[in-house]
């Protein structure tokens, strides 16, 4: 491997890195909202009457 090859490929390491940890929080993060809102709908949902939408 010539260094120049090598420098590339350490640069392309590095931000795919970069990239995972910039995107992991924000995917946990919808995740989250997502199990929340579902959450909530599925309580408030549990307090309406049988016969009431």
């Amino acid at each position: 491997m010539k260094y120049l090859e090598y420098i590339v490929a350490a640069y392309a390491v590095f931000f795919a890195f970069l990239a995972w940890d910039l995107l992991a929080p924000l995917i946990r993060a919808r995740k989250a909202i997502r199990a929340a809102r579902l959450r909530i709908k599925r309580e408030s949902s549990r307090k309406q009457p049988a016969g009431k939408p």
